[in-house]
């Protein structure tokens, strides 16, 4: 937690007395101009506190706070302002740009009490973001471990779904992938809803009911449903609801939302869910991306251009390089290890699908199973050399770390 205040002012003599009256009760740092504050915050740097001046050439206070907000939301803004300002400083107030201005000439005594406010408040803001953000990650972290034992198979594609979109984010410039990878992750969580003989109808190719059809596809509703009653997943569950929209506004759900309104991430998932249904289905890259060209009013223009640029030169996901196959026993089942086999009792029961990687629920899992019925053994896995940037486990980064609110 930094307890840093950076004074900003385009006169250096203000910037001196600052120094000379504050630094003895806090960590001063002061800026030359908005601009130079601005590049002082936009590298990085973490401030508890930022006070401004409002007159200053080129960009007012009230901009540079603006701004301010948008790159570092937790930081705590005041600014200084002469009587004659007065009501741009309450509106800016009133628009949660600052915390809480100051008029000129304003004491050493007053100024103190103010920053010490800031540094309470800021304090405050970050305690309850790390309560709430330890508290959501537990809570999303046992969401996943319940959704890849319900549903091992949709599990494995959604952390391959995830994968995909982080890169692709990366490629489209996109800077808060945090909303996008969550909803990649529970992009298909609906489907614990559906009937199992609905879903092996649906794996193998066989017709499908016109009932069956419609509970496919409210899918990402349902998902919309379960996942809005979260706090703070509101976003996500609006990417899901919003992941088979067609670009032209036609698909799921039958609203007006179509084109920029539709949500960015719901744009980019549905790029890469239909690019790895054409895969899967067995057709190569080159000719998966040529078809998702072919179609019109289907996807972001701009978007489907940046990731086939980006697709295409990829090609498939590389797989790691230092690994082991082995063939194990349950009981030598180890956390990390991917399951190369389907898991089966020995009546012939599927337990878990290949392609799954081991967490501690799953292999609990597929131990109570063996002590009711007998698995057949050897399994076949794939061990991760400990040393190797791929040993990373999915289910540990099933979520990534949460985005300033």
């Amino acid at each position: 937690m930094s307890d840093k205040i950076l004074c900003v002012d385009d006169d250096e003599n203000i910037l001196s007395a600052y120094q000379r009256q504050l630094r003895k009760h806090f960590h001063i740092e002061t800026a030359l101009g908005p601009e130079a504050g601005l590049q002082m915050v936009s590298a990085g740097e973490s401030f508890a506190v930022i006070i401004s001046d409002l007159r200053m050439p080129g960009m007012d206070g009230i901009e540079f706070l603006s701004r301010v907000k948008q790159i570092a939301p937790d930081t705590v803004r005041i600014m200084l302002t002469g009587n004659a300002d007065l009501q741009a400083a309450m509106e800016a107030v009133n628009q949660g740009n600052i915390f809480r201005f100051l008029t000129k000439p304003c004491s050493s005594e007053i100024l103190t009490q103010a920053l010490q406010a800031g540094l309470q408040q800021y304090r405050l803001i970050t305690a309850e973001k790390e309560l709430l953000e330890k508290t959501l990650k537990g809570a999303v972290g046992v969401f996943t471990e319940i959704l890849s034992i319900l549903d091992t198979e949709s599990f494995g594609r959604a952390c391959a779904l995830r994968d995909d979109v982080r890169e692709i984010a990366k490629a489209l410039h996109v800077a808060d992938t945090w909303d996008l990878e969550l909803a990649a992750m529970f992009s298909g969580i609906g489907r614990v809803t559906i009937p199992a003989s609905t879903l092996t109808k649906q794996k193998s190719g066989a017709s499908l009911s016109s009932t069956e059809q419609d509970m496919l596809a409210r899918v990402p509703e349902i998902g919309y449903q379960l996942l809005a009653k979260i706090p703070r997943l509101e976003p996500v569950a609006q990417i899901v609801l919003y992941q088979n929209k067609n670009f032209d506004g036609s698909g799921f759900p039958k609203d007006r939302i179509a084109g920029e309104r539709i949500p960015q991430g719901s744009r980019i998932i549905k790029i890469i869910s239909d690019l790895n249904q054409l895969e899967t289905a067995g057709i190569q890259r080159e000719a998966a991306i040529a078809n998702l060209k072919y179609r019109q009013g289907i996807y972001d223009p701009g978007m489907l251009d940046c990731a086939c640029q980006y697709l295409a030169t990829t090609g498939n996901r590389a797989k790691p390089i230092r690994k082991t196959i082995r063939s194990v026993s349950v009981a030598e089942l180890e956390v990390g290890q991917m399951l190369l086999s389907d898991v089966v009792s020995s009546t012939g029961s599927l337990l878990i699908t290949a392609g799954n990687r081991v967490s501690e629920s799953l292999r609990e899992r597929i131990r109570n199973f063996g002590r009711l019925q007998s698995i057949r053994e050897p399994i076949k896995v794939e061990i991760i050399e400990p040393n190797s940037a791929a040993a990373e486990d999915p289910r540990a980064t099933a979520y990534p770390k949460l985005a300033s609110r």
